[in-house]
């Protein structure tokens, strides 16, 4: 289910110039922002808090998963390269799970790693918050890269609905709308973090057998139909 040419083409499009810059950006911002707190009001745990759950959870790890999901496979399509590939004797599914794995590879890196980092500056790891967090900023990789990586097999536009939902559906109403923190994904890798960090440190709207099983559901459901949307396409293609 891995096939390392197309692993290798993929990272090569996700980690270009213009796409490495944006995927820098963010973890580059957070980690600035956590010297910066620390430096002006030394380690508070509130304050970590709020920013690993706020800025890193909930604006900057959608962000990046927006861009390699949606990368991993948007662009191809895109500009009718996808037709080459799809030439190939790889069978679909296998093109998706090694593009997904790509994807997940590169938004664990830009994300849970600084967000562990961001952790250590702002409070040493107090209360195990930057693990936790950090464990979250992972799991929540994994949701986010199968759902922009279905985007991106369905509309041309895959980005600009993956920014609707990332700052407008995670960032925002999953934040602030009670009913409907029981579907963000944030909320769901947050009660998978919260077991990895100090009892009370890390808080979530939803049960941890919840989470997992919503988790595991929505990443198979976009997984499963990429790859048929992606056969779909071949049948398009060859009409």
């Amino acid at each position: 289910m891995f096939h390392p040419t197309v692993a290798r083409l993929t990272y090569r499009a996700l980690l270009g110039r213009r796409r490495a810059l944006i995927l820098f950006v963010l973890p580059a911002l957070l980690v600035v922002l956590s010297v910066a707190v620390r430096v002006l009001a030394g380690a508070d745990d509130s304050t970590a808090g709020g920013i690993l759950g706020t800025f890193a959870l909930g604006t900057m790890v959608p962000l990046i998963g927006v861009i390699a999901g949606t990368g991993a496979i948007g662009p191809e399509i895109d500009d009718g390269s996808v037709v080459y590939l799809l030439s190939k004797p790889v069978s679909r599914s296998t093109i998706i799970f090694t593009k997904l794995g790509v994807a997940i590879g590169v938004t664990v890196a830009f994300s849970a790693l600084p967000v562990l980092l961001a952790g250590f500056l702002l409070n040493g790891n107090s209360q195990q918050m930057a693990v936790g967090y950090a464990v979250a900023a992972a799991v929540a990789s994994v949701a986010y890269s199968a759902l922009f990586l279905l985007f991106g097999t369905i509309t041309r536009h895959a980005v600009v609905f993956g920014l609707v939902y990332a700052l407008v559906w995670e960032a925002l109403v999953g934040t602030l709308v009670p009913g409907a923190k029981t579907l963000s994904v944030q909320q769901w890798a947050l009660a998978v973090g919260q077991k990895a960090a100090a009892e009370g440190a890390i808080t979530s709207d939803v049960q941890m057998p919840l989470a997992i099983g919503l988790l595991v559901a929505v990443t198979a459901a976009a997984t499963w139909y990429a790859a048929r949307r992606l056969k779909a396409l071949t049948l398009a293609g060859e009409e």
